[in-house]
């Protein structure tokens, strides 16, 4: 199936072509895909910003069956006549909705719908996302074709084998509070030498000063965020990986997709003002069936956070302080804020809701298998109506259509709600999704 695709002109034709919103991240797949390509004559090449394009060129010039590659140097690379996409039968998009976040939405578009790349019937494509916003779902209808939607776990939610701990900690005493963590022995450290400790910040210099800070205390330490040059961030994750300076200190561009062995403890040093970027965070341990612990400092500043917050914890049945509940209780926090930083509100990203015919076709298993719907949401008012419409409004799919909000004591009966998308509760709580 590969042959080392390259034109005799000198332009790489791949034949799979692998979209990733980060260099960190088309690096780490480019490695897995090496691997897995070991003796096989397959060849593998990487593209990214942020690095001196010759050499990336040279490797593309030696012929190219794989191809990673970030949006933005890849369009950089096809406008210059280097790279051709006519012979593409593998399309994926990896972290679909980190590259929206991040502004890619354009050059992906452009990629896909501008540049060659055979059309989605004559190619098979595949759209990884952490969420399923209605960004991310118009995205998958423009891309794909009568795609099946499948969701591991709960989406949107974090994973039962990381321990969350949320502390009180004020902001001075944040790096007090930090150190007695780090110290060998204390409780909530995990014993294994070879452990890692992930701490994140919400700002460069918050990184870059904390990391020098930690180094002077004893702690050997290293930092990644997106002011760093490649070669500096390669050598950050290098070192944090090898276990040489264990503890890393980065902002949200070590947050989502990077795999990293023996993470075992992460510490939101600053909690994200979003929930969900707090899940991308924690998902760095707890890997692979390993347990991991993730621990958070909250303050004052921090308060919007605590309904969102408190929701997830109980989806994944950890302990919650009553301090905690308390200023969940007392904060609004308007349904939204604090699920996404990024498109719409990912609590409700997790259905695969399609407009017109293809709804009553969809291949979503969950629709298909009403008693493994996930994620399940209790819709028990009208402001909760109110709430989803707010997240999830569209012209041409109205998902809370023919919604119904009364509690329903009664196991659901098909066609009760009428022509339309509907939710069947069941004790308050969504058990099959779906169109009458």
């Amino acid at each position: 199936m590969f042959v080392n695709h390259s034109a005799a002109s000198g332009i790489a034709c791949p034949v799979a072509l692998i979209l990733a919103p980060t260099r960190e991240l088309s690096c780490q797949i480019h490695e897995v895909a090496k691997n897995f390509s070991y003796q096989t004559g397959v060849k593998v090449v990487v593209a990214y910003g942020g690095a001196p394009a010759v050499q990336q060129l040279r490797n593309l010039e030696k012929g190219v069956d794989i191809l990673v590659a970030t949006p933005g140097r890849l369009v950089d690379f096809i406008e210059r006549g280097k790279i051709s996409l006519r012979n593409v039968k593998y399309l994926a998009l990896d972290e679909a909705d980190r590259m929206l976040d991040m502004g890619f939405e354009h050059q992906v578009r452009k990629i896909v719908q501008q540049m060659e790349m055979p059309q989605p019937g004559a190619r098979q494509t595949m759209l990884f996302s952490a969420t399923f916003p209605a960004e991310i779902q118009r995205l998958a209808s423009d891309f794909l074709s009568n795609y099946i939607f499948l969701a591991a776990g709960k989406v949107g939610s974090s994973s039962d084998l990381i321990v969350q701990r949320v502390e009180f900690v004020p902001d001075v005493d944040k790096r007090d509070h930090l150190v007695n963590l780090l110290r060998p022995g204390k409780t909530n450290k995990t014993p294994s030498e070879d452990a890692l400790t992930l701490v994140f910040v919400e700002t460069k210099r918050a990184a870059d000063a904390l990391e020098c800070w930690l180094s002077r205390k004893g702690f050997p330490s290293t930092a990644i965020h997106g002011d760093k040059i490649q070669m500096e961030r390669e050598r950050a994750l290098r070192l944090f990986r090898s276990g040489r300076t264990p503890i890393l200190v980065a902002t949200d561009v070590a947050a989502r997709g990077l795999d990293i062995p023996h993470v075992a403890h992460v510490i939101n040093f600053d909690l994200p003002r979003a929930v969900d970027d707090y899940v991308h965070r924690i998902g760095r341990t707890g890997r692979a069936g390993k347990s991991g612990l993730a621990t958070a400092f909250f303050s004052e500043k921090n308060a919007p956070l605590a309904k969102a917050l408190v929701e997830l914890m109980q989806e994944t049945n950890q302990e919650i302080p009553e301090w905690l509940n308390k200023y969940a209780k007392t904060t609004y926090n308007g349904g939204c804020s604090g699920r996404s930083s990024g498109h719409g509100c990912s609590k409700f990203g997790g259905y695969d809701y399609r407009s017109g015919a293809d709804c009553k076709n969809s291949n979503d298993f969950r629709s298909q298998h009403v008693d493994k719907a996930l994620p399940p949401y209790a819709v028990t008012s009208s402001s909760s109506i109110s709430a989803y419409n707010d997240c999830n409004a569209s012209t041409s799919d109205p998902i809370a259509y023919n919604l119904p909000y009364a509690a329903d004591t009664s196991a659901p009966t098909a066609g009760s709600y009428g022509l339309g998308p509907y939710n069947h509760l069941y004790n308050g709580t969504v058990v099959a999704t779906g169109w009458e």
